[in-house]
């Protein structure tokens, strides 16, 4: 229900949860766990005629090996997807963890992708994946607070949420920090139906 609030109006949007496994990914071990049965999901998916998959974490598991056995289905993930965006609305971005051991494995990525120099900082708000939905008025204070030191200390010009959790929360958080706030969820659904179009228009 919320992805279809922000989708195009042509676009079907499916979500699909593993039948089995970790609840979240915070280790590096879950991980590990869930990438084939993410490959054997995509692969399936593009039998059955989808257009784009999404990998619903922002560590982006499995996002290279996806692509890999893709033919034509466009594959994206949030942190890859979020990071792009983030690198046209301002010279840096900052991302808000939860943990603060999170940090490295999303460090990582940022490399991969070539996006170090525009990496202002991690802030972590001491919240779990399975928190962040709990209180979400206590969650919203957190990002606030860090999001703010990001911004005066750290010189962020965008917010990036670095947890597809923290979803829901973008708009308010605009208003109040006066600079873009991402919902990572919210840019992997929309980079994708770009790249589809893309694909569709140009055969990129």
């Amino acid at each position: 229900r919320y992805l279809s609030q922000y989708k195009y109006p042509e676009t079907e949007v499916v979500v699909t949860s593993l039948p089995e496994g970790p609840r979240h990914l915070e280790y590096y071990s879950y991980g590990a766990l869930v990438v084939p049965k993410l490959l054997n999901i995509i692969k399936g998916a593009e039998k059955e005629g989808f257009d784009g998959a999404i990998i619903g974490c922002f560590y982006d598991p499995g996002l290279r090996e996806a692509r890999e056995i893709a033919e034509k289905l466009v594959v994206t993930a949030p942190a890859e997807a979020s990071m792009h965006i983030a690198s046209t609305l301002g010279q840096r971005f900052s991302i808000i963890v939860g943990r603060t051991k999170w940090i490295p494995l999303m460090r990582e990525n940022v490399i991969k992708y070539g996006f170090q120099d525009h990496l202002a900082s991690f802030q972590a708000i001491g919240m779990g994946v399975l928190d962040l939905q709990v209180d979400p008025e206590e969650t919203k204070r957190r990002i606030v607070q860090a999001a703010q030191k990001a911004i005066e200390q750290d010189g962020a010009e965008v917010i990036i949420l670095g947890c597809t959790h923290q979803f829901g929360f973008y708009q308010e958080l605009q208003g109040i920090l006066g600079v873009p706030v991402i919902d990572v969820g919210l840019a992997a659904l929309n980079y994708t139906e770009f790249l589809v179009n893309l694909r569709n228009e140009h055969g990129w």
